[in-house]
């Protein structure tokens, strides 16, 4: 049941930092940056919750 909800809380969090990351008034390619960092420390933080890592 807490993998379950680390896994959502992750996600919800993903999205909400994603969605600040687009509302930065910076030029395309550092948003595209920020993006990816986002996505990797997302995927990670997902994987370590399912017990991969």
């Amino acid at each position: 049941m807490s993998a379950a909800i680390s896994i959502l809380v992750t996600i919800l969090f993903v999205v909400v930092v994603l969605y600040l990351v687009q509302k930065l008034p910076i030029d395309s390619t550092m948003k595209q940056m920020a993006q990816m960092v986002v996505l990797i420390v997302g995927a990670v933080s997902l994987l370590i919750s399912l017990g991969v890592f």
